[in-house]
């Protein structure tokens, strides 16, 4: 779990970093200054961005990008942390003692935070620690942050929070404000929640709240001002001509995506300026119906694996449908669907 640090200007001093591990990895001092990584370590945090590292494995070099930390072990020495990407972050597994809701899962992956408060356990010490968790966007790494270190400003963008807003910051959930004023002097509206990853309260670029938030602040959420469409799509990046259309407001057809068993599967995205949201679809909205059957095949594949539904013709096969697979594949699958279990009757 995160320690707060915003109280002291440097956690730590250079001198006490590893430099011999660093250079290890290919890094110095002077590299790190100049991608502007040094002050985040030294206070505690992590690097801002994602750093190139070499690792040399003897029979083979590796490359990788992480983003980089420093913690104090239990001796009091300064170690140095990776924290390499993720396809996704496990939610399927407790996290340290909390089982994610559906919720909480959507949350994650939709905003990068839970969205609540949570009992979690300190793994060492067996401490109950109230705390909010949240997802690091750029190596889908989850992070717990304590509660009690929790802080919200008095003001956003010269909107000024009274008692209620503060709290349901506090509580971990979203807050949509309305009337904020940009660096550019123009009035905007956005959702505003804080992020244990990053220690403070963000902008929920290209999110909104769901209608049941909205209806628990008696507000109703407008449209983002100026927000980008997003680069990544389900881990996947869009390349230059993609993303030129695709933030264009353009439908863009994507391949190469995977769902929660590995399968593949493939669609189409709109990025709606509207909500600042992108919309998926296993079918080309812009094609005639009769000419989306293709697409309608993944839809029992992505169910099943994805979504925890149950198809009739599978429901017996334990092993992750194929793409487009709606029936059994092979003679073992067709024995295991074959095992169904017959109701016992009454006892004589």
């Amino acid at each position: 779990m995160e320690n707060n640090t915003e109280n002291q200007e440097y956690r730590f001093q250079p001198e006490q970093i590893d430099w011999k591990t660093m250079e290890k990895f290919g890094l110095n001092q002077e590299k790190l200054e100049k991608m502007n990584a040094m002050e985040p370590l030294l206070r505690g945090f992590k690097t801002n961005t994602l750093i190139p590292i070499i690792i040399n494995l003897g029979t083979a070099v590796s490359k990788m990008d992480v983003r980089l930390s420093l913690q104090t072990g239990d001796t009091g020495e300064v170690a140095v942390h990776l924290h390499g990407i993720r396809k996704e972050p496990n939610l399927n597994n407790k996290f340290l003692g909390h089982q994610f809701s559906d919720e909480d899962k959507d949350n994650l992956r939709e905003t990068g935070n839970m969205g609540r408060v949570v009992d979690l356990v300190n793994p060492k010490t067996d401490e109950i620690i109230p705390s909010v968790i949240s997802r690091d966007r750029l190596t889908n790494e989850l992070v717990a942050y304590r509660a009690e270190y929790m802080k919200v400003p008095d003001e956003i963008k010269g909107v000024k929070l009274d008692d209620h807003q503060k709290q349901i910051l506090l509580e971990g959930k979203p807050l949509y404000l309305e009337g904020m004023t940009s660096k550019k002097g123009e009035p905007f509206d956005a959702t505003v929640q804080f992020n244990a990853d990053k220690r403070y309260v963000e902008f929920l670029f290209g999110n909104t709240l769901t209608p049941q938030q909205s209806q628990q602040q008696n507000q109703q959420p407008t449209q983002y001002m100026d927000q980008e469409a997003p680069r990544v799509f389900r881990g996947r990046e869009l390349d230059d001509s993609q993303y030129e259309k695709f933030k264009a407001g353009q439908t863009i057809y994507v391949d190469g995506l995977e769902d929660s068993k590995g399968k593949a599967y493939q669609g189409y995205i709109t990025f709606n300026k509207e909500t600042s949201k992108t919309d998926f679809s296993f079918t080309n909205p812009n094609t005639l119906k009769e000419q989306a059957k293709p697409a309608e095949e993944h839809k029992t594949q992505t169910a099943v694996n994805s979504q925890g539904k149950t198809n009739e013709a599978t429901k017996m096969i334990k092993a992750p449908l194929e793409s487009k697979q709606q029936q059994p594949a092979n003679k073992q699958q067709e024995d295991q669907q074959k095992k169904v279990r017959k109701p016992r009757g009454p006892k004589l």
